[in-house]
């Protein structure tokens, strides 16, 4: 496997810093396809989607904007980022994903997680109190489901399952993440499952969670599965341009303003004005801002210390404008990953791909 390198996306609807316009749901989606279009052309390796269930932000099903994407795309893997399996039915997660499968040719992929927005658990009827044993308890089910069919299950919080015929049944195993914000007991859970590990990194020092990869992996090898099973993605946001003053000047008002009104609807009214969001552009801060070399050089600083197997980018929170997207997509696939892959090939981790 060679290293990958992606993007994600949660399809803010936040109003335009400078006018105040909010973007017209249907014209977010078009415009979420159209990067993935763009992402396939330029070789990146993954388009993600998250899920959320509120007003400012457009997507609530990303199976079913990931088969869009896959009609338009015809290489890039497509993925959620994440699936909130707690307030979800595994079966119908299940389904969902193995028919994208089919649709794309064996490009889709499942990224589960407890939920760090929490909005989804009363729109269907669920206890926050399970917080955790939800999300244990429906991962158990969707494993079940991609191994054997029919399936027999049993849990305390979801109807009991006899013989259930679960279908379509895609032709390959379906790729199954956990999708962890730097709590140690999802990560652990991860590394004895022997499933691939997503590290969302947000803000901060991106060092400190070192810790956590070391923890993944030492679960993982206790368990007994192979150093080559236990993947790690790092996911961070960021925005690329052709220089880092324009990187920061093009990009900084939209993400101030979706930082603005997402913490708000979280009950945390905390700005991120420019010097702060600069700092996190610095060699040890969290985002992937600036020039493709800045880009590069941060990756490769991230991969020896995490010897991680993908990299994905929050593009563009808040907003951006589609061009400056589409242009920051270009930059990532024909200056940043032919050099993170040749140079991570290099030392031996992985091979090249065309």
């Amino acid at each position: 496997m060679s290293f990958e390198l992606g993007i994600y996306h949660f399809g803010e609807l936040t109003p335009d810093p400078a006018t105040g316009a909010l973007p017209a749901p249907g014209t977010r989606l078009r415009e979420l396809v159209e990067q993935a279009k763009a992402a396939d052309e330029a070789g990146l390796d993954i388009f993600a989607v998250g899920e959320h269930h509120r007003t400012d932000f457009v997507v609530s099903s990303p199976a079913v904007v990931l088969a869009a994407m896959a009609e338009n795309t015809s290489r890039i893997k497509l993925s959620s980022a994440v699936t909130v399996l707690s307030s979800d039915d595994p079966v119908r997660v299940f389904q969902q994903f193995a028919t994208l499968d089919l649709l794309s040719g064996g490009r889709a992929e499942i990224i589960a997680g407890r939920g760090s927005y929490i909005e989804s658990f009363p729109v269907f009827g669920y206890d926050l109190n399970d917080y955790a044993e939800l999300f244990a308890e429906k991962l158990d089910l969707l494993l079940k489901l991609r191994e054997e069919n029919p399936v027999s299950w049993q849990g305390r919080l979801r109807p009991t399952l006899v013989n259930g015929d679960i279908t379509p049944r895609p032709d390959r195993e379906l790729p199954v993440w956990v999708a962890v914000g730097g709590t140690p007991a999802s990560v652990v859970r991860a590394g004895r499952l022997g499933l691939p590990l997503s590290l969302a990194i947000i803000g901060g020092g991106y060092r400190q969670f070192a810790p956590f990869v070391d923890l993944y992996r030492k679960a993982g090898a206790e368990a007994g599965h192979a150093p080559e099973k236990l993947k790690v993605s790092i996911n961070s946001p960021g925005f690329v341009a052709p220089s880092h003053r324009e990187a920061i000047e093009v990009s900084h008002p939209y993400f101030q303003a979706g930082w603005m009104a997402n913490h708000h609807q979280r009950g945390q009214g905390v700005p991120m004005p420019k010097m702060a969001y600069e700092a996190q552009a610095t060699a040890g801060g969290a985002f992937f801002l600036g020039s493709a070399q800045e880009v590069i050089d941060k990756i490769m600083a991230q991969h020896r210390l995490f010897r991680h197997d993908r990299m994905m980018i929050q593009l563009g929170f808040g907003n951006l404008p589609q061009k400056e997207a589409l242009k920051s997509i270009e930059l990532l696939g024909s200056e940043v990953a032919p050099v993170v892959r040749k140079e991570i090939a290099a030392l031996g981790g992985t091979e090249v791909t065309a």
